[in-house]
């Protein structure tokens, strides 16, 4: 299937590794010129030459960034003045019990997850509406429907994300710009495994650790055992393309069936 993305330039924020790595060499397969962003000059680097390696035709670039500030969403639309796809996927994420969450904690993690999408979606939404065509994509979670009792803040974050997602939808109808948001389930990505590592006990495998957390932690799931980074990207990349036209203001999940709803 053509996803019609030859032209399409398409920034994936958080894109070192994990699921925004997936998306953004996802897009690049497809012939969308694809920015990579990250906190580190050396993983963004990094990223950009993996992709590189295995898409020799592919066009992609890079900027490193902090976009838990305005001065970091500031140095990267500096570099990148216009894009068609933006995808909004960089997060912070990790267990704490509510009570030991600080203000600063709470502050920081609003200011990556939340506020660097409302700032970035808020600076290139003109421009995809001046030419009348555009997509915003947001990686929420399965988290932001059933809010994880270890990470309150996280899951806060990724409910906001699912009303700045509708809400920028409902308030530019029939423009040709659609806005959805993604909503995984629990995903093989290096963050999440080095979490799980650090919840797991001596002795135990990875894989013996990600089954007891789906079986304890998400027991409602119907793949049983945690998605990979690829399944993610396959939705995210679809939403991205022009053959996505009708599908705006959703919430989108590709959670392994963990949230226990048909709607």
């Amino acid at each position: 299937m053509d996803l019609q993305l030859n032209g399409k330039t398409a920034l994936i924020t958080g894109s070192t590794q994990g699921i925004g790595f997936a998306i953004a060499r996802g897009l690049a397969a497809e012939g969308a010129a694809v920015i990579v962003n990250g906190r580190s000059e050396g993983r963004v680097s990094d990223a950009v030459a993996r992709i590189r390696a295995d898409l020799p035709q592919a066009e992609v670039g890079g900027m490193h960034a902090d976009l838990g500030s305005r001065d970091g969403v500031d140095q990267l639309t500096a570099h990148a003045r216009r894009c068609d796809i933006l995808v909004n996927n960089v997060g912070l994420f990790g267990p704490t019990d509510f009570l030991d969450i600080d203000d600063e904690t709470w502050q920081r993690y609003f200011d990556v997850n939340v506020m660097s999408a409302v700032r970035l979606s808020r600076f290139y939404l003109p421009g995809m509406l001046e030419q009348g065509w555009g997509r915003l994509l947001f990686v929420s979670s399965e988290s932001g429907i059933h809010i994880p009792p270890e990470m309150v803040h996280y899951g806060f974050t990724k409910s906001a994300l699912l009303s700045l997602s509708r809400g920028i939808a409902e308030s530019f109808p029939g423009t040709g710009v659609t806005s959805n948001a993604i909503l995984p389930g629990p995903t093989r990505s290096e963050g999440v495994s080095d979490m799980l590592a650090d919840m797991g006990e001596p002795g135990q495998s990875a894989e013996q650790i990600e089954r007891k957390f789906i079986d304890q932690a998400r027991p409602s799931s119907l793949i049983k055992r945690l998605a990979t980074p690829e399944e993610v990207a396959n939705l995210a990349v679809y939403l991205a393309s022009p053959l996505s036209s009708a599908t705006n203001g959703a919430p989108m999940r590709v959670d392994g069936g963990v949230v226990r709803a048909m709607a």
